[in-house]
């Protein structure tokens, strides 16, 4: 796995991939959201990971966790996931949070269980995708998911 970490020169593109995969795409040029990209043989992005800390940094909301269809082979996605977890633990994060409505067993199978949004809300309210989803009232129907980090080496 050859991570990138995403530049302003990539934010085109970075944006043209998750609205393809259909994740949210709200700040993603911030510079609080950390976003890396691997790119296939023809420099196209075949994938992505990344996450935005709490003010405190002992939260992390995970993000923007996407393979191409193309690529899709068992182990890309747990991959990207789990570098996205190592990153924000060396970022002082203690616990890590996410939100999704589809791939529920996927992130269970990476150590996650259901927790509630809004306590989700609550550690992360400035973060790009909690703020969204507040003000557009999406959050009502968000599924969010939690993992503690102190303990884990996943």
């Amino acid at each position: 796995m050859n991570l990138e970490r995403v530049s302003p020169a990539d934010v085109y593109e970075v944006r043209s991939f998750l609205h393809e995969v259909d994740l949210t795409l709200a700040g993603i040029d911030e510079p609080t959201v950390r976003l890396w990209i691997e790119r296939g043989d023809g420099g196209e992005i075949i994938g992505s990971t990344g996450f935005e800390l709490s003010e405190d940094s002992g939260h992390a909301l995970i993000r923007s966790v996407a393979v191409a269809p193309s690529h899709r082979v068992v182990g890309a996605g747990s991959r990207l996931a789990r570098y996205a977890l190592q990153e924000a633990r060396a970022a002082g994060a203690s616990r890590a949070w996410l939100f999704s409505r589809r791939s529920g067993p996927f992130w269970q199978k990476l150590g996650f269980t259901g927790a509630d949004r809004d306590e989700l809300a609550a550690a992360l309210p400035n973060t790009h995708q909690v703020r969204l989803f507040v003000q557009s009232g999406q959050l009502e129907r968000e599924v969010a998911w939690f993992q503690s980090l102190e303990d884990s080496a996943r």
